[in-house]
């Protein structure tokens, strides 16, 4: 959430940290500014609103020539979305942005206040910058750890110090990297940023301060300068733009084939590359948002196939909660970006209880790819829209593979060869779900004026309706909840009215039966039913897409793409801002 770039150079910054916000404008785009600075002066243009808006306002301005700048992309914590509150902020001799919360904000500025210090925004980043003001001496780097020791919460910190004229950088679990170029210096909180200037970078670890100038990165940490080992990112075929689409999420969808073909090339003829998960007798997948969706298939082919108890636990609610290690467990966390902060908390917490972890993740430096004891690498390359697509299916993909593989090693699947060579088959099976967009764009105009949805399954169906159903209201804003389809007549059916689409996935033949019968008892009340299954059979529904029947294990990676294209052409008929939905971001660095 929140997106930083900096620049140091022999260069004017202003092209480097446009450039740079606009690869991070997935992360936050309620607001956005860049400050600019030379020997005796610090220029801030700020705006509301997308990057385009603040680029348009730099050119009509007249900036002062340097070679040092930093700049921001907001997504609101403190204070609504204007211009007062966006970054960066500047109290007395020191100019910084922010990615993070501080969480004893309110307790400093009070103090502040009583000190007659008066504040211009409602931010807690403006407080840390006070307090980096109050605390300022001679020596910057005294300055920074000074400052940091009375902030609790979150922070990655580019900063301006109005004596010096070097680039300053500190984290503390909130990612930020130091690039490395030729006469050139940057930092960023995403290596996308920078990755059309270099692909060299170090990757700063909890309260190191980075001190950077043109031609040189020294790193300090509790005031002595220490080594640090320079990274590398290998750039793939996929790229951050948009190519040929109109849209970075529908580029993604169909990106879909290409990637998961990486990733079972990766574990279907590597099989060291398999977690054994049949040592543990319980696993908690822990995850947020889609990642914890893609973790209920899992959970459902883990115990149905396998025969290993799971729990799937929202990350947020597993961090603080009593959690009972009663036998040999196995914790997965499930995330794209690897730095989401509940599911870190989580993993810290496993860590404490001495439980082992299992990190499957798509940025192999990542926090969470970094500091759990075994990881599985998903191979999605760059996802910037918001609402995850590629990421997602790659997730539900190497979870099918554990389950696969485990069942295999307990002797549970004697049709294991059969669904090794239908994996490889897999990536075009997909290509052909993908290929029939314009069917799911015509579904997408019909739901325009729909205000509310409801999805309908069982078992490993119902976990597909979870994510189908997020993706409908994360991108188009339509009212949309997924329910157990048992669960209808206990309450739900009350909100079942004429007209109103309801989506039906059927694809377990031990349980269809069932699920038709929900399906009948909404259509009876005149509901709009869109039946997605493997069964030619089925009948009562107002519209039907059939997929191809394969396993269990892998059948969802064929039914969820589906929805995810009814999601994002219901948002293109309404002609919303896909890419980035109002109020959310891409990777959730904040509690």
């Amino acid at each position: 959430m929140c997106g930083i770039v900096g620049y140091i150079g022999d260069k004017s910054p202003e092209k480097f940290l446009i450039d740079g916000l606009k690869k991070l404008e997935y992360r936050g785009y309620d607001s956005s500014g860049i400050a600019l600075k030379n020997n005796d002066k610090i220029q801030i243009i700020k705006s509301t609103g997308r990057i385009s808006e603040l680029e348009e306002k730099i050119n009509e301005t007249e900036t002062i020539p340097c070679t040092l700048g930093i700049a921001h992309t907001r997504w609101a914590t403190h204070g609504e979305a204007n211009e007062r509150n966006a970054h960066p902020h500047k109290v007395g001799r020191v100019t910084i942005v922010h990615n993070g919360i501080i969480e004893n904000s309110n307790e400093i500025k009070n103090r502040l206040v009583n000190e007659g210090i008066v504040f211009k925004s409602e931010t807690d980043t403006e407080v840390a910058c006070a307090v980096m003001n109050e605390l300022y001496s001679n020596d910057p780097i005294e300055t920074i750890e000074n400052s940091i020791k009375q902030l609790k919460g979150s922070y990655a910190f580019g900063i301006l110090l109005e004596d010096s004229d070097k680039l300053y950088a500190v984290r503390k679990d909130s990612p930020l990297i130091v690039g490395i170029g030729k006469n050139e210096n940057y930092i960023a909180s995403d290596i996308n940023a920078i990755s059309d200037y270099t692909n060299e970078y170090i990757l700063l670890e909890d309260n190191e301060i980075a001190e950077i100038t043109k031609d040189s990165i020294k790193i300090y940490k509790d005031g002595q300068e220490i080594e640090k080992k320079i990274e590398t990112e290998n750039k793939t075929i996929e790229t951050a733009n948009k190519g040929t689409y109109e849209h970075f999420m529908l580029k993604e969808i169909m990106e879909e084939p290409i990637v998961l073909q990486r990733t079972l090339n990766k574990y279907k003829y590597s099989k060291e590359n398999i977690m054994d998960l049949t040592k543990y007798d319980e696993i908690h997948i822990v995850a947020c948002g889609s990642a914890l969706y893609a973790g209920m298939i899992g959970k459902e082919l883990l115990e149905e196939k396998a025969n290993i108890k799971c729990f799937t636990e929202c990350a947020s609610e597993y961090r603080y909660k009593k959690v009972i290690y009663d036998r040999k467990t196995l914790v997965i966390l499930v995330s794209q970006s690897g730095e989401t902060a509940d599911t870190i908390a989580a993993m810290r917490k496993a860590h404490e209880e001495g439980i082992d972890t299992l990190a499957i993740v798509n940025v192999k430096l990542s926090t969470i790819a970094r500091e759990a004891k075994y990881h599985m690498f998903i191979e999605a390359g760059p996802e910037i829209s918001v609402a995850t697509t590629k990421a997602y299916i790659l997730q539900v993909a190497l979870l099918s593979i554990l389950a696969l593989e485990a069942a295999h090693k307990k002797g549970l699947e004697p049709n294991y060869e059969q669904y090794l060579q239908e994996l490889e088959k897999l990536p075009n099976k997909l290509r052909k779900v993908l290929n029939d967009k314009d069917i799911f764009q015509k579904v997408g105009e019909e739901l325009k004026e729909d205000k509310s949805a409801f999805f309908i399954g069982r078992g490993i169906d119902y976990a597909i309706c979870k994510e189908g159903s997020l993706k409908l209201k994360e991108v188009s804003y339509t009212h949309s909840d997924a329910y157990e389809a048992g669960e209808l007549k206990h309450g739900t059916i009350s909100l079942i009215e004429e007209g109103i689409p309801v989506f039906a996935i059927i694809t377990k033949d031990n349980i269809k039966e069932k699920t038709e019968s929900n399906v009948i008892e909404v259509a009876s009340r005149k509901a709009k039913i869109y039946t997605i299954t493997n069964d030619e059979a089925i009948t009562n529904h107002h519209f039907k897409y059939t997929v191809e029947k394969i396993s269990d294990y892998f059948q969802p990676i064929l039914v969820v793409p589906a929805l995810q294209l009814i999601g994002y052409y219901t948002a293109y008929s309404r002609g919303l801002e896909i890419d980035h939905p109002r109020n959310l971001a891409k990777s959730v660095t904040v509690e």
